[in-house]
C-alpha cells in the first residue's frame, strides 16, 4: 500500500524558510515516476505547485513559486523535498505530496509575522 507522510511545516515570518518532507512507502522511487506537491489555501481549491521526474531530475513549477521554491529527492531515503524560501502570507496553506492517485495527510504552512 503507498503511503505518503509530509513533515516540516509550521509557523514562520514573511521571507522566511520552510523545508518540506514527504516519506513515501509501499513503492520505490524509480525511474517513470513523477512526484509533485501541492496546497489548498482556506477556503480554496487544491493548487498545483510543483513537479519532478524521478529519472530525469526535471522539475516543474507553478509562476507564483518559481525562483522561491525548490523541489528534489532523496532517491535513497525514498524522501521527496520541497524547499521554500522567501515565502509570502499568500503561500499560507495545507502541502500536500502527491504519487499518481495518492496523496498524504499534508502539513500546515502558515506565513503571519
Amino acid at each position: 500500500e503507498v503511503q505518503l507522510v509530509e513533515s516540516g511545516g509550521g509557523l514562520v515570518q514573511p521571507g522566511g524558510s520552510l523545508r518540506l518532507s514527504c516519506a513515501a512507502s509501499g513503492f520505490t522511487f524509480s525511474p517513470g515516476d513523477v512526484m509533485s506537491w501541492v496546497r489548498q489555501a482556506p477556503e480554496k481549491g487544491l493548487e498545483w505547485v510543483s513537479t519532478i521526474d524521478i529519472g530525469s531530475g526535471t522539475t516543474s513549477y507553478t509562476d507564483s513559486v518559481k525562483g522561491r521554491f525548490t523541489v528534489s529527492t532523496d532517491n535513497a531515503k525514498n524522501t521527496l523535498y520541497l524547499q521554500l524560501n522567501s515565502l509570502k502570507t499568500e503561500d499560507t496553506a495545507m502541502y500536500y505530496c502527491g504519487y499518481r492517485t495518492v496523496k498524504g495527510q499534508g502539513t500546515q504552512v502558515t506565513v503571519s509575522s
